[in-house]
Protein backbone atom coordinates (compact mmCIF):
# COMPACT_ATOMS: atom_id res chain seq x y z
CA UNK A 1 0.00 0.00 0.00
CA UNK A 2 1.36 3.24 -0.82
CA UNK A 3 2.01 6.04 1.46
CA UNK A 4 -1.34 8.54 1.97
CA UNK A 5 0.99 11.42 2.37
CA UNK A 6 2.07 11.29 -1.26
CA UNK A 7 -1.34 11.55 -2.61
CA UNK A 8 -1.80 14.90 -0.45
CA UNK A 9 1.71 16.39 -1.63
CA UNK A 10 1.71 15.97 -4.92
CA UNK A 11 -1.52 13.79 -6.62
CA UNK A 12 -0.85 14.85 -9.84
CA UNK A 13 2.58 13.72 -9.62
CA UNK A 14 1.24 10.05 -8.08
CA UNK A 15 -1.55 9.68 -10.56
CA UNK A 16 1.14 10.24 -13.21
CA UNK A 17 3.33 7.46 -11.97
CA UNK A 18 0.73 5.16 -12.03
CA UNK A 19 -0.68 5.70 -15.23
CA UNK A 20 2.35 4.04 -17.51
CA UNK A 21 1.83 1.44 -14.85
CA UNK A 22 -1.44 0.88 -16.55
CA UNK A 23 -3.25 2.52 -13.68
CA UNK A 24 -6.06 5.32 -13.75
CA UNK A 25 -6.05 6.93 -10.55
CA UNK A 26 -9.51 8.24 -9.80
CA UNK A 27 -8.51 11.59 -9.14
CA UNK A 28 -11.86 12.98 -8.35
CA UNK A 29 -12.93 10.12 -6.27
CA UNK A 30 -9.83 10.46 -3.77
CA UNK A 31 -10.22 13.86 -3.87
CA UNK A 32 -13.80 14.00 -3.15
CA UNK A 33 -13.35 11.49 0.25
CA UNK A 34 -10.92 13.14 1.25
CA UNK A 35 -12.42 16.36 1.33
CA UNK A 36 -15.03 14.75 3.44
CA UNK A 37 -12.66 13.12 5.67
CA UNK A 38 -11.24 16.49 6.50
CA UNK A 39 -14.77 18.34 7.30
CA UNK A 40 -15.69 15.20 9.19
CA UNK A 41 -12.33 14.44 11.29
CA UNK A 42 -12.32 18.90 11.90
CA UNK A 43 -16.12 18.22 13.17
CA UNK A 44 -15.33 14.99 14.97
CA UNK A 45 -12.58 17.12 16.94
CA UNK A 46 -14.60 19.98 17.64
CA UNK A 47 -17.11 17.81 19.33
CA UNK A 48 -14.58 15.88 21.31
CA UNK A 49 -13.14 19.44 22.01
CA UNK A 50 -16.54 21.29 23.45
CA UNK A 51 -17.15 17.56 25.38
CA UNK A 52 -13.87 17.66 27.14
CA UNK A 53 -14.36 21.16 28.11
CA UNK A 54 -17.69 20.40 29.15
CA UNK A 55 -16.47 17.90 31.42
CA UNK A 56 -13.99 20.50 33.41
CA UNK A 57 -16.83 23.22 33.78
CA UNK A 58 -19.00 20.10 35.52
CA UNK A 59 -16.02 19.21 37.54
CA UNK A 60 -15.13 22.68 38.51
CA UNK A 61 -18.95 23.41 39.41
CA UNK A 62 -19.32 20.24 41.41
CA UNK A 63 -16.18 21.16 43.33
CA UNK A 64 -17.17 24.45 43.87
CA UNK A 65 -20.99 22.93 45.03
CA UNK A 66 -22.71 24.63 42.45
CA UNK A 67 -25.59 22.85 40.57
CA UNK A 68 -24.69 21.50 37.17
CA UNK A 69 -27.89 20.43 35.78
CA UNK A 70 -27.92 23.36 33.79
CA UNK A 71 -24.89 22.65 32.08
CA UNK A 72 -25.48 19.01 31.73
CA UNK A 73 -28.97 20.32 29.53
CA UNK A 74 -27.07 22.78 27.54
CA UNK A 75 -24.87 19.34 26.39
CA UNK A 76 -27.48 16.81 26.31
CA UNK A 77 -27.17 15.66 22.59
CA UNK A 78 -23.46 16.43 22.33
CA UNK A 79 -22.54 12.48 23.20
CA UNK A 80 -25.14 11.42 20.23
CA UNK A 81 -24.13 14.14 17.54
CA UNK A 82 -20.34 12.72 18.31
CA UNK A 83 -21.11 9.44 17.92
CA UNK A 84 -22.91 10.39 14.53
CA UNK A 85 -19.87 12.04 13.10
CA UNK A 86 -17.42 9.25 14.24
CA UNK A 87 -19.62 6.56 12.45
CA UNK A 88 -19.60 8.73 9.31
CA UNK A 89 -15.96 9.27 9.75
CA UNK A 90 -15.33 5.51 9.75
CA UNK A 91 -16.89 4.93 7.05
CA UNK A 92 -15.15 7.56 4.61
CA UNK A 93 -12.03 5.97 6.18
CA UNK A 94 -12.89 2.69 5.00
CA UNK A 95 -13.77 4.08 1.70
CA UNK A 96 -10.24 5.33 1.40
CA UNK A 97 -8.67 2.64 2.92
CA UNK A 98 -10.55 0.25 0.18
CA UNK A 99 -9.34 2.82 -2.67
CA UNK A 100 -5.52 3.03 -1.17
CA UNK A 101 -5.86 -1.11 -1.32
CA UNK A 102 -6.42 -1.34 -4.89
CA UNK A 103 -3.36 0.82 -6.08
CA UNK A 104 -0.61 -0.91 -6.76
CA UNK A 105 3.29 0.36 -6.06
CA UNK A 106 4.94 2.57 -7.89
CA UNK A 107 7.79 1.79 -10.12
CA UNK A 108 11.14 2.18 -9.35
CA UNK A 109 13.05 5.20 -11.84
CA UNK A 110 15.67 1.99 -13.00
CA UNK A 111 12.11 0.14 -14.44
CA UNK A 112 11.86 0.33 -18.27
CA UNK A 113 8.55 2.15 -19.79
CA UNK A 114 6.30 -0.63 -21.31
CA UNK A 115 2.92 -1.53 -21.83
CA UNK A 116 2.76 -5.64 -21.86
CA UNK A 117 5.59 -8.07 -21.84
CA UNK A 118 6.46 -6.92 -25.41
CA UNK A 119 8.30 -4.17 -23.74
CA UNK A 120 10.24 -6.12 -21.02
CA UNK A 121 14.24 -5.66 -21.37
CA UNK A 122 16.48 -8.47 -21.81
CA UNK A 123 19.31 -7.92 -18.93
CA UNK A 124 21.82 -11.10 -19.89
CA UNK A 125 21.68 -14.65 -21.12
CA UNK A 126 23.37 -17.79 -19.46
CA UNK A 127 24.15 -21.17 -21.73
CA UNK A 128 23.24 -22.13 -25.22
CA UNK A 129 20.43 -24.13 -25.95
CA UNK A 130 21.20 -27.67 -27.22
CA UNK A 131 20.85 -29.12 -30.97
CA UNK A 132 19.39 -31.96 -31.03
CA UNK A 133 19.86 -34.44 -33.89
CA UNK A 134 16.54 -36.05 -33.71
CA UNK A 135 12.85 -35.09 -33.20
CA UNK A 136 12.64 -33.63 -29.67
CA UNK A 137 9.46 -34.57 -27.58
CA UNK A 138 7.75 -32.30 -25.08
CA UNK A 139 7.47 -33.29 -21.43
CA UNK A 140 3.78 -34.72 -21.92
CA UNK A 141 5.06 -37.41 -24.07
CA UNK A 142 8.32 -37.92 -22.74
CA UNK A 143 6.16 -38.46 -19.10
CA UNK A 144 3.39 -40.19 -20.49
CA UNK A 145 6.45 -42.27 -22.72
CA UNK A 146 7.57 -43.53 -19.47
CA UNK A 147 4.54 -44.09 -17.95
CA UNK A 148 5.14 -41.65 -15.24
CA UNK A 149 2.75 -38.73 -16.26
CA UNK A 150 -1.11 -39.28 -16.24
CA UNK A 151 -3.08 -35.93 -16.56
CA UNK A 152 -6.29 -38.19 -17.36
CA UNK A 153 -5.92 -39.75 -13.93
CA UNK A 154 -5.62 -36.82 -12.17
CA UNK A 155 -8.76 -35.47 -14.52
CA UNK A 156 -10.65 -37.64 -12.93
CA UNK A 157 -9.25 -37.04 -9.64
CA UNK A 158 -9.61 -33.04 -9.52
CA UNK A 159 -10.43 -32.14 -12.98
CA UNK A 160 -8.00 -30.34 -15.30
CA UNK A 161 -4.83 -28.68 -14.63
CA UNK A 162 -3.82 -31.27 -12.29
CA UNK A 163 -0.63 -34.36 -12.49
CA UNK A 164 -0.23 -37.66 -11.04
CA UNK A 165 3.32 -38.61 -11.08
CA UNK A 166 5.10 -41.79 -9.81
CA UNK A 167 8.44 -43.19 -10.14
CA UNK A 168 12.15 -42.64 -10.68
CA UNK A 169 9.83 -39.15 -12.25
CA UNK A 170 8.41 -38.32 -9.08
CA UNK A 171 11.00 -38.97 -7.38
CA UNK A 172 13.15 -36.38 -9.74
CA UNK A 173 10.96 -33.93 -8.94
CA UNK A 174 11.16 -33.86 -5.41
CA UNK A 175 15.03 -34.27 -5.96
CA UNK A 176 14.45 -30.58 -7.43
CA UNK A 177 13.14 -29.34 -4.52
CA UNK A 178 15.40 -30.81 -1.80
CA UNK A 179 18.66 -29.76 -4.20
CA UNK A 180 17.27 -26.29 -4.31
CA UNK A 181 16.80 -25.82 -0.43
CA UNK A 182 20.19 -27.00 0.25
CA UNK A 183 21.86 -24.72 -2.21
CA UNK A 184 20.08 -21.95 -0.70
CA UNK A 185 20.50 -22.73 3.09
CA UNK A 186 24.24 -23.75 2.87
CA UNK A 187 25.00 -21.68 0.02
CA UNK A 188 23.26 -18.52 0.00
CA UNK A 189 22.90 -18.57 3.70
CA UNK A 190 18.84 -18.59 3.77
CA UNK A 191 16.75 -20.02 6.76
CA UNK A 192 14.51 -22.75 6.00
CA UNK A 193 10.87 -22.66 7.09
CA UNK A 194 8.13 -24.99 7.12
CA UNK A 195 4.76 -22.56 6.93
CA UNK A 196 1.36 -23.51 7.24
CA UNK A 197 -0.50 -23.92 4.01
CA UNK A 198 -3.65 -22.28 5.07
CA UNK A 199 -3.83 -18.48 6.04
CA UNK A 200 -6.14 -15.68 6.80
CA UNK A 201 -7.46 -12.98 5.18
CA UNK A 202 -5.13 -10.21 6.78
CA UNK A 203 -2.29 -12.20 5.50
CA UNK A 204 -3.16 -12.16 2.04
CA UNK A 205 -3.89 -8.46 2.66
CA UNK A 206 -0.72 -7.82 4.06
CA UNK A 207 1.00 -9.14 0.58
CA UNK A 208 -1.16 -7.77 -1.73
CA UNK A 209 -3.06 -11.00 -2.69
CA UNK A 210 -6.25 -9.57 -0.88
CA UNK A 211 -8.65 -7.69 -1.81
CA UNK A 212 -7.71 -7.26 -6.06
CA UNK A 213 -7.19 -11.14 -6.63
CA UNK A 214 -9.53 -12.89 -4.45
CA UNK A 215 -10.95 -14.56 -7.90
CA UNK A 216 -7.84 -16.58 -7.98
CA UNK A 217 -7.32 -17.74 -4.34
CA UNK A 218 -9.02 -20.82 -3.21
CA UNK A 219 -10.67 -20.56 0.55
CA UNK A 220 -12.40 -22.61 2.82
CA UNK A 221 -16.09 -21.67 3.24
CA UNK A 222 -15.61 -20.69 7.03
CA UNK A 223 -16.27 -17.24 8.14
CA UNK A 224 -13.97 -15.13 7.79
CA UNK A 225 -12.21 -18.00 5.21
CA UNK A 226 -8.73 -19.65 5.14
CA UNK A 227 -7.02 -19.68 2.29
CA UNK A 228 -5.08 -21.90 0.26
CA UNK A 229 -1.09 -20.27 0.22
CA UNK A 230 -1.06 -19.13 -3.69
CA UNK A 231 3.00 -18.88 -2.49
CA UNK A 232 5.16 -19.18 0.24
CA UNK A 233 6.15 -15.36 0.08
CA UNK A 234 2.69 -15.31 1.99
CA UNK A 235 3.39 -16.55 5.15
CA UNK A 236 6.93 -15.82 5.04
CA UNK A 237 6.56 -12.56 4.52
CA UNK A 238 4.04 -11.99 7.18
CA UNK A 239 7.09 -13.36 9.65
CA UNK A 240 7.85 -10.14 10.06
CA UNK A 241 3.75 -8.08 9.99
CA UNK A 242 3.07 -6.46 13.03
CA UNK A 243 6.97 -6.28 14.52
CA UNK A 244 10.11 -4.20 15.45
CA UNK A 245 13.02 -5.73 13.87
CA UNK A 246 16.31 -4.95 15.53
CA UNK A 247 18.50 -3.78 13.06
CA UNK A 248 21.05 -6.27 13.89
CA UNK A 249 18.66 -8.77 12.63
CA UNK A 250 18.43 -7.27 9.19
CA UNK A 251 18.54 -9.02 6.63
CA UNK A 252 16.36 -11.80 7.30
CA UNK A 253 16.63 -14.33 4.07
CA UNK A 254 13.83 -17.17 4.54
CA UNK A 255 13.14 -20.00 2.17
CA UNK A 256 10.33 -22.70 2.10
CA UNK A 257 9.30 -25.56 -0.33
CA UNK A 258 5.71 -25.92 -0.11
CA UNK A 259 2.64 -26.67 -2.54
CA UNK A 260 0.93 -23.18 -4.01
CA UNK A 261 -2.69 -23.24 -5.39
CA UNK A 262 -3.98 -20.58 -7.67
CA UNK A 263 -7.14 -21.03 -9.91
CA UNK A 264 -5.62 -19.15 -12.74
CA UNK A 265 -8.79 -17.18 -12.96
CA UNK A 266 -7.29 -15.43 -15.80
CA UNK A 267 -5.64 -17.67 -17.76
CA UNK A 268 -8.51 -19.81 -19.27
CA UNK A 269 -7.02 -21.08 -23.25
CA UNK A 270 -3.75 -20.42 -21.65
CA UNK A 271 -1.01 -23.54 -21.23
CA UNK A 272 -3.34 -25.81 -21.46
CA UNK A 273 -1.47 -29.08 -21.73
CA UNK A 274 1.10 -30.28 -19.17
CA UNK A 275 2.58 -28.49 -16.31
CA UNK A 276 3.36 -25.33 -17.33
CA UNK A 277 0.43 -23.55 -15.70
CA UNK A 278 -1.62 -25.71 -12.87
CA UNK A 279 -4.19 -25.33 -9.87
CA UNK A 280 -1.59 -26.60 -7.77
CA UNK A 281 2.47 -26.61 -8.33
CA UNK A 282 5.28 -26.38 -6.06
CA UNK A 283 8.03 -23.80 -5.78
CA UNK A 284 11.19 -23.16 -3.90
CA UNK A 285 10.29 -19.59 -2.19
CA UNK A 286 12.69 -16.85 -1.07
CA UNK A 287 11.97 -14.02 1.08
CA UNK A 288 13.89 -11.23 2.08
CA UNK A 289 13.53 -8.74 4.66
CA UNK A 290 16.01 -5.88 4.28
CA UNK A 291 17.21 -2.56 5.37
CA UNK A 292 15.93 0.15 2.83
CA UNK A 293 18.67 1.13 2.00
CA UNK A 294 19.90 -2.17 0.98
CA UNK A 295 16.74 -3.94 -0.52
CA UNK A 296 18.13 -3.15 -4.18
CA UNK A 297 21.64 -4.99 -3.51
CA UNK A 298 19.25 -7.51 -1.64
CA UNK A 299 17.55 -7.41 -4.99
CA UNK A 300 20.61 -8.54 -7.51
CA UNK A 301 21.69 -11.36 -4.95
CA UNK A 302 18.61 -12.74 -4.77
CA UNK A 303 18.37 -13.00 -9.01
CA UNK A 304 21.88 -14.66 -8.72
CA UNK A 305 20.67 -16.96 -5.87
CA UNK A 306 17.68 -18.18 -8.84
CA UNK A 307 19.96 -17.98 -11.36
CA UNK A 308 22.82 -20.40 -9.56
CA UNK A 309 20.10 -23.04 -9.69
CA UNK A 310 19.65 -22.54 -13.18
CA UNK A 311 23.71 -22.53 -13.73
CA UNK A 312 23.79 -25.97 -11.34
CA UNK A 313 21.57 -27.57 -13.61
CA UNK A 314 22.94 -26.63 -16.79
CA UNK A 315 19.68 -25.29 -18.13
CA UNK A 316 20.06 -22.22 -20.98
CA UNK A 317 18.19 -19.22 -19.72
CA UNK A 318 18.19 -15.36 -19.99
CA UNK A 319 16.87 -12.78 -17.09
CA UNK A 320 14.53 -10.09 -18.17
CA UNK A 321 13.66 -6.80 -16.35
CA UNK A 322 10.11 -6.47 -16.56
CA UNK A 323 8.46 -3.28 -17.52
CA UNK A 324 6.40 -0.75 -15.80
CA UNK A 325 2.60 -2.40 -17.74
CA UNK A 326 4.13 -6.20 -16.89
CA UNK A 327 5.16 -5.94 -13.56
CA UNK A 328 2.90 -7.96 -10.44
CA UNK A 329 0.62 -5.36 -8.62
CA UNK A 330 2.78 -5.03 -5.34
CA UNK A 331 6.67 -5.01 -7.35
CA UNK A 332 8.54 -1.87 -7.70
CA UNK A 333 11.24 -3.81 -9.86
CA UNK A 334 11.17 -7.05 -11.14
CA UNK A 335 13.46 -9.68 -12.77
CA UNK A 336 12.04 -12.62 -14.91
CA UNK A 337 14.18 -15.25 -15.33
CA UNK A 338 12.91 -17.97 -18.16
CA UNK A 339 14.28 -20.80 -18.76
CA UNK A 340 14.70 -22.82 -22.30
CA UNK A 341 12.14 -24.85 -23.24
CA UNK A 342 12.92 -26.76 -26.32
CA UNK A 343 9.89 -28.27 -27.72
CA UNK A 344 8.00 -24.75 -27.56
CA UNK A 345 11.51 -23.24 -29.06
CA UNK A 346 11.31 -20.54 -26.65
CA UNK A 347 12.31 -19.39 -23.21
CA UNK A 348 9.16 -19.40 -20.39
CA UNK A 349 9.31 -18.21 -16.85
CA UNK A 350 10.65 -19.65 -14.11
CA UNK A 351 11.25 -17.39 -11.61
CA UNK A 352 10.37 -14.07 -10.89
CA UNK A 353 12.33 -11.77 -8.35
CA UNK A 354 10.76 -8.84 -7.13
CA UNK A 355 11.37 -5.51 -4.37
CA UNK A 356 8.18 -4.28 -3.39
CA UNK A 357 10.22 -1.75 -0.94
CA UNK A 358 7.68 -0.90 1.70
CA UNK A 359 4.08 -1.45 0.23
CA UNK A 360 3.95 -5.26 1.69
CA UNK A 361 5.31 -3.53 5.18
CA UNK A 362 2.72 -0.80 5.25
CA UNK A 363 -0.03 -2.98 5.04
CA UNK A 364 0.85 -5.59 7.49
CA UNK A 365 2.89 -2.55 10.00
CA UNK A 366 6.30 -4.53 9.35
CA UNK A 367 9.01 -2.32 10.90
CA UNK A 368 12.71 -2.30 12.11
CA UNK A 369 14.15 0.24 14.43
CA UNK A 370 16.81 2.36 12.76
CA UNK A 371 19.44 3.21 15.29
CA UNK A 372 20.08 6.64 13.77
CA UNK A 373 16.75 8.27 14.59
CA UNK A 374 15.41 5.29 17.03
CA UNK A 375 12.64 5.47 15.67
CA UNK A 376 10.60 2.86 14.33
CA UNK A 377 10.53 2.79 10.19
CA UNK A 378 9.53 0.35 7.52
CA UNK A 379 11.37 -2.62 6.34
CA UNK A 380 12.04 -3.28 2.50
CA UNK A 381 10.02 -6.95 1.71
CA UNK A 382 11.33 -8.76 -1.46
CA UNK A 383 10.21 -11.97 -3.06
CA UNK A 384 11.56 -14.90 -5.40
CA UNK A 385 10.97 -17.96 -6.74
CA UNK A 386 14.45 -19.94 -6.59
CA UNK A 387 12.50 -21.66 -8.59
CA UNK A 388 9.21 -23.45 -9.80
CA UNK A 389 9.33 -26.40 -9.51
CA UNK A 390 7.17 -28.30 -11.52
CA UNK A 391 9.10 -25.78 -14.01
CA UNK A 392 12.77 -27.12 -13.71
CA UNK A 393 11.49 -30.67 -14.19
CA UNK A 394 9.68 -29.57 -17.52
CA UNK A 395 13.28 -27.61 -18.56
CA UNK A 396 15.16 -30.71 -17.25
CA UNK A 397 13.22 -33.29 -18.86
CA UNK A 398 12.87 -31.54 -22.13
CA UNK A 399 16.64 -30.20 -22.20
CA UNK A 400 18.46 -33.59 -21.24
CA UNK A 401 16.12 -36.26 -23.25
CA UNK A 402 17.37 -38.93 -25.21
CA UNK A 403 16.42 -40.58 -28.77
CA UNK A 404 15.30 -43.07 -27.01
CA UNK A 405 12.51 -41.31 -24.84
CA UNK A 406 14.87 -41.27 -21.46
CA UNK A 407 15.62 -38.70 -20.00
CA UNK A 408 19.89 -38.18 -18.57
CA UNK A 409 19.88 -37.01 -14.98
CA UNK A 410 22.06 -33.81 -13.92
CA UNK A 411 25.21 -34.88 -12.44
CA UNK A 412 24.17 -32.30 -8.98
CA UNK A 413 20.59 -34.07 -9.15
CA UNK A 414 22.49 -37.82 -9.43
CA UNK A 415 23.13 -37.73 -5.20
CA UNK A 416 19.62 -36.97 -4.71
CA UNK A 417 18.31 -40.03 -6.95
CA UNK A 418 20.17 -42.51 -5.21
CA UNK A 419 22.79 -42.23 -8.17
CA UNK A 420 20.71 -43.37 -11.16
CA UNK A 421 22.04 -41.27 -14.03
CA UNK A 422 19.11 -41.90 -16.36
CA UNK A 423 15.52 -42.32 -15.88
CA UNK A 424 14.14 -45.14 -18.64
CA UNK A 425 16.04 -46.79 -21.01
CA UNK A 426 19.30 -45.07 -21.11
CA UNK A 427 22.47 -47.24 -22.20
Amino acid sequence: MLDAQLFKQDIGQIAEKLQVRGYTLDIARYQNLENERQVLQSETESLQAERNKTSKQIGAAKAKGKEVQEILDSVANLGEQLKIKQTALNVVQQKLNQLFSEIPNIAHQSVPVGKDEQDNVEVRLWGTPKEFDFEIKDHVDLGEGLQMMDFKAASKLAGSRFVVMQGSLARLHRALAQFMLDLHVNEHGYTEVNVPLLVNPQALFGTGQLPKFEEDQFSTSDAPPYYLIPTAEVPLTNLAANRIIDAQQLPMRFVAHTPCFRREAGSYGRDTRGMIRQHQFEKVEMVHIANPADSYDALESMTSHAEAVLQELALPYRVIVLCTGDMGFAAAKTFDLEVWIPSQNQYREISSCSNVEGFQARRMKARWRNPQTGKPELVHTLNGSGVAVGRALVAVMENYQNADGSIAIPSVLQPYMGGVTCIAACK
